[in-house]
Parts: structure tokens; C-alpha cells; sequence
């Protein structure tokens, strides 16, 4: 399910958290679901539990989880406001290539069919 491999060129915490965000967005993993612990995420995926560790406490800074001392690590209870701010990031990506584009003489026209075309291949 988490897909986790040692051959990809990004780190394997990068890999985990990468995969339990995408579950969380796209509903896979309920909203205050019980994530595994740490000890029983690192047995499964054959790595280090410090690994489990260091994803476990970057999913919780960027707000998918959150933990309650002696109970364990859940999914966080407001999966859409995690939503709303990851679009917002991702858009800050987003705004410096329109603008990089726009500095490259590309008329409006030409992104907006570009962004209806990309946003239609989606939907696919």
C-alpha cells in the first residue's frame, strides 16, 4: 500500500510521507484514524524505526497527524483545511512559473488554454 522503495532517489522518510499525505488527501486514511506506531511501521516496511520517527514528526508539523501521549499518532480530524493549505503551497509553485511564462512574452490566452488543457487531461 505504501509502496516504500530503497532504489528511489529520494529519502525513504521523503517516500513514506510523501505516501501517507496522498492516503489522508484522498480519503484512503479516515480522519482520526489510528496510524501504526512506529515500531510496527518500521517492522512492515523492513526500515529503521527512526525513520518512521523522523516522517511521523514532519507529518505532524505540516498538519496530517497528530499525537495523543499513550494512545499513539492520528489522522488529522480537519482533512479539508490540510487540503486548502496544500493547495495554497503548491500554488506558490504555480504563480512563479505563470510568472517566469508571463517574463517569456506568453500572452494570457495562451495559459489559460494551456491550464484548460492540462486541468481537462486530469479529469481523464
Amino acid at each position: 500500500m505504501l509502496g516504500i522503495s530503497l532504489n528511489n532517489s529520494s529519502p525513504i522518510y521523503e517516500q513514506l510521507t510523501s505516501k501517507i499525505e496522498y492516503l489522508v488527501l484522498h480519503g484512503l486514511l479516515e480522519p482520526n484514524e489510528i496510524l501504526p506506531s512506529v515500531r510496527e511501521m518500521a517492522t512492515n516496511l523492513a526500515i529503521n524505526p527512526n525513520t518512521v520517527q523522523k516522517a511521523y514528526t514532519y507529518l505532524e508539523q505540516i498538519g496530517v497527524c497528530y499525537s495523543v501521549n499513550g494512545k499513539g499518532r492520528f489522522v488529522t480530524g480537519d482533512v479539508e483545511a490540510l487540503r486548502q493549505r496544500k493547495i495554497l503551497f503548491e500554488a506558490s509553485d504555480f504563480e512563479n512559473v505563470v510568472k517566469k511564462i508571463k517574463d517569456l512574452g506568453a500572452s494570457k490566452e495562451f495559459l489559460i488554454e494551456k491550464i484548460n488543457s492540462l486541468y481537462e487531461e486530469g479529469e481523464k
